[in-house]
């Protein structure tokens, strides 16, 4: 099955966090943290409508200047999700710009704060020189962002501060049989997309689909719907993606990445140290190469990539990728250690 969700991380894994989440039928992408994106072009950065930021430690936000430039003065609204605080964050990064010629500018930064319980909802217009505009709240259950086509998961974990570990799942996946559409002498064109949308909105089988006489050559045709998704389309469960990223290795975070991650077709996780150095990953609150091998497969998670690794291992880093999936395959292993 051809996947409609690509990931990547933007850098190596000496350098700062992200990872590229681009949704390939819709010509979007998501971006989870925002450190240094100057390996993303400004076609990438344009198709971004949604940042979710861990936490604000510079090497995971100093990228959001570089984000603005290139969507300011378009049309659309970018929203962005992160722990508590983000909303000042956002605001202090905007107040370091004098925005006296934007008023004719449509871009909107819409914020959703992550707290315990609540979700908390903020705005800031170019139009009106990003002035901070105060929403809603909603009460949070572990769902920050619920579409047709996915949903994003996310956990406050610890990192001596809160830092959001997050997953995106796919509903389910649709992948249309070529051959088929010969065989009814229908195009690849625009209709497809909204015979896919109409499926990830849960239409009836009954409800008629018209596929017009600009997206056929023979003219107009209908089905219904049932009838074109038993002809054409084959549906498989959704991908799974999550992103772990700055956090202490105990029982509570334990509990909350295994929880949030279980099942993942990928899980991206850091891996700042090697396990002879796990009492310095404490003290500065990361995981061990192992601990994130050990994550992943309690979470029987299908394939571990590890990054984010701490400089003192420049010169040997084969060897944080090789205790990592050593513990990920449950293989040369000592007993776990205690957790606090």
């Amino acid at each position: 099955m051809k996947p409609l969700i690509h990931s990547w991380l933007i850098n190596g894994p000496f350098d700062d966090p992200g990872l590229y989440i681009e949704i390939m039928w819709d010509r979007r992408a998501l971006l989870f943290d925002a450190g240094d994106v100057s390996r993303l072009n400004a076609s990438q950065l344009l198709k971004v409508s949604d940042v979710f930021v861990s936490h604000t430690h510079m090497d995971h936000f100093i990228g959001f200047d570089n984000i603005l430039r290139t969507v300011l003065n378009r049309e659309k609204t970018m929203r962005i999700f992160g722990p508590p605080g983000i909303a000042d964050c956002v605001e202090g990064k905007l107040r370091g710009y004098t925005w006296n010629l934007t008023e004719g500018y449509p871009f909107i930064l819409h914020v959703t704060e992550v707290n315990a319980c609540v979700l908390e909802m903020t705005e800031f217009h170019a139009n009106d020189g990003f002035r901070r505009r105060e929403l809603c709240k909603i009460p949070f259950s572990g769902i920050i962002l619920e579409e047709d086509m996915f949903t994003v998961y996310c956990s406050p974990l610890d990192h001596k501060i809160p830092s959001l570990a997050f997953a995106l799942k796919e509903r389910f996946h649709i992948n249309i049989n070529r051959d088929r559409l010969d065989k009814l002498n229908l195009p690849v064109g625009p209709w497809l997309r909204r015979f896919k949308q109409a499926l990830w909105e849960g239409s009836p089988d009954d409800e008629s689909f018209e596929i017009t006489g600009s997206d056929s050559a023979e003219g107009g045709k209908e089905f219904s719907l049932g009838e074109l998704k038993e002809e054409i389309a084959t549906i498989t469960e959704g991908q799974k993606l999550s992103y772990i990223v700055d956090a202490v290795y105990n029982r509570e975070n334990e509990e909350k990445i295994v929880e949030l991650v279980r099942g993942s077709d990928i899980m991206y996780c850091e891996a700042a140290y090697l396990d002879k150095d796990r009492d310095i990953a404490s003290e500065r609150f990361h995981l061990t190469a192992r601990q994130a091998g050990e994550l992943a497969h309690k979470a029987r998670a299908k394939e571990l990539v590890v990054f984010h690794f701490s400089p003192r291992y420049t010169d040997n880093p084969d060897e944080l990728y090789e205790e990592a999936m050593q513990a990920f395959r449950g293989e040369g292993c000592e007993p776990g250690i205690t957790l606090p």
